[in-house]
């Protein structure tokens, strides 16, 4: 028996709910659609138009790669000697490319697709990055059924965009404009077009879900999320606004399926055009960089530090030889304002400076020692590496030292010798109090606190001994001061802060 489409049932129930409740439809027009007062005032009715002349702009992106494969074992078949083809397999397997009954390396041709679009006429276009990643070939597809072979100008890892050059021949290319992601607004009408499941150019409606999102893709997130069906194949396509301006470029989607659910992301144009025309221009990317490791200003931290509000990001260390070496920044720190851009979050702070110009001397805003102070800076080049440092090497070993003292389930005790051998502490870490012994369970530990760190202030106040650092509590204590901030150093100088109550 044949089954039948369960699509009618549905619509005709959707129809019978609304009836029972009392609501009407709004009669259909086959050429203006919905004739509604609220719909024609606050959605497009028709988006064929914008469709129609924005859809030359898009292509597919085709690219092939070539995959060895490690040799694969054909086994002889074990056969009597008295059997017809016992000759015949002996001939087959001694005539392989590695005798023995071995096969040689194989390749094999692996492909994919995405999407992109046109930005200059003479043959510009902008993909995603992982479209195009360790392709030997890219093929670009344009709306007529023209392919053309593609070179790659530059890409980028860490935003997840890349450009390429066509040639056009007489080719007529129609290029798009970029618009300002920054006055997008959550509700605003989008359109996508690109090459879902290689099934060419397709165009989806939707709206801006929700902007500034941090999906943790990268060290530059700040996602426009859109309701807008996107794909496998639609990465690297346009996301326009109603005026035909690309406002982002569809790279994630989150579906447990591999199919659209309504969440996706594009990277917003304000991000895109400063890292495509650094790509056009060099072929790479050339960021501005300051030099510090931050981290998160919780509430703790700045109630720590005598700030009304957390905001900023906090200095957790200063890399060596990097722009501010010099002590025009210090650790503990917080840049609450960056060229003139206020700091609301840690998190803003990488793109603001990534997005400056190398070279550039800016004024950096900072609350030092519950004060505002103003340095300037001469941003220096940000290379790849230099962005995150390792992570402290956990160690839990004791120490036997004498002076010791117990704090928040910490024994700490004189950074000497013996803790330096200990805990193999290097001699970048040159002042501060061990801490040889971290408690389960303790005040400490829930911190995430280690053995073999190093507190090198309390309060922004420099130790050297466990009595400094009891000392510095009780002073917090008695100012009635609910948390105290640590200075800590892994065995290797790297810092990071963190607080513990007192009260």
């Amino acid at each position: 028996m044949k089954s039948q489409s369960p699509v009618p049932s549905l619509a005709r129930a959707a129809t019978v709910s609304a009836l029972a409740l009392g609501l009407a439809f709004a009669p259909m027009s086959s050429t203006t659609g919905f004739t509604g007062a609220a719909w024609a005032q606050n959605g497009p009715v028709s988006v064929a138009d914008l469709s129609e002349r924005l859809i030359d702009s898009v292509v597919n992106i085709s690219t092939s790669q070539t995959v060895g494969n490690s040799e694969r074992n054909v086994p002889r078949p074990n056969l009597p000697d008295s059997s017809p083809f016992h000759e015949f397999f002996d001939e087959f397997f001694d005539n392989l490319p590695n005798g023995n009954g071995r096969q040689g390396p194989r390749s094999r041709q692996v492909q994919s697709l995405g999407s992109g679009f046109v930005i200059d006429s003479a043959g510009i276009i902008v993909t995603n990055n992982h479209v195009i990643a360790e392709a030997d070939e890219v093929s670009v597809n344009f709306n007529d059924g023209t392919k053309l072979s593609a070179e790659v100008i530059g890409r980028d890892s860490k935003t997840d965009i890349a450009v390429l050059r066509v040639n056009p021949g007489d080719m007529k290319l129609k290029a798009v404009p970029f618009g300002d992601s920054n006055a997008a607004r959550v509700g605003d009408w989008v359109l996508a077009i690109g090459n879902p499941f290689g099934l060419g150019g397709t165009v989806t409606l939707g709206i801006v879900s929700a902007i500034g999102r941090d999906i943790n893709s990268g060290p530059y997130d700040n996602y426009i999320q859109t309701d807008a069906a996107i794909n496998r194949g639609n990465s690297g396509g346009p996301l326009f606004n109603m005026q035909g301006e690309v406002v982002g470029i569809n790279t994630a989607i989150i579906s447990p399926s591999g199919g659209s659910i309504g969440i996706g992301f594009s990277i917003p144009a304000e991000l895109a055009t400063n890292v495509i025309g650094q790509l056009v221009e060099f072929g790479e990317t050339r960021r501005g960089w300051l030099g510090v490791r931050i981290q998160e200003v919780t509430d703790e931290i700045a109630e720590s530090l005598g700030m009304d509000k957390a905001m900023g990001a906090l200095v957790a260390g200063v890399i060596k030889g990097g722009p501010v070496d010099d002590g025009s920044i210090e650790p503990g720190d917080v840049i609450i304002e960056f060229d003139g851009k206020p700091v609301e979050s840690m998190r803003e702070l990488p793109r603001v400076v990534a997005d400056s110009p190398v070279g550039k001397e800016v004024d950096v805003i900072v609350m030092r020692k519950g004060r505002q102070e103003t340095v300037k800076v001469t941003l220096g080049r940000l290379e790849d590496g230099e962005e995150q440092l390792a992570a402290a090497t956990e160690d839990n070993g004791e120490a036997d030292a004498p002076k010791t003292v117990e704090l928040f389930g910490m024994t700490l005790a004189e950074l000497d010798d013996a803790q330096r051998e200990t805990f193999q502490i290097e001699e970048a870490v040159d002042t501060g109090v061990m801490i040889s012994v971290v408690a389960t369970d303790s005040a400490a530990a829930e911190k995430g606190i280690q053995a073999g760190e190093v507190i090198v202030e309390v309060a922004q106040e420099a130790v050297e001994t466990p009595q400094d650092v009891v000392d510095a509590v009780e002073r917090l204590r008695k100012d009635n001061r609910r948390n105290a901030l640590l200075m800590l150093s892994s065995k290797s100088g790297e810092l990071r802060f963190v607080t513990i109550r007192v009260d």
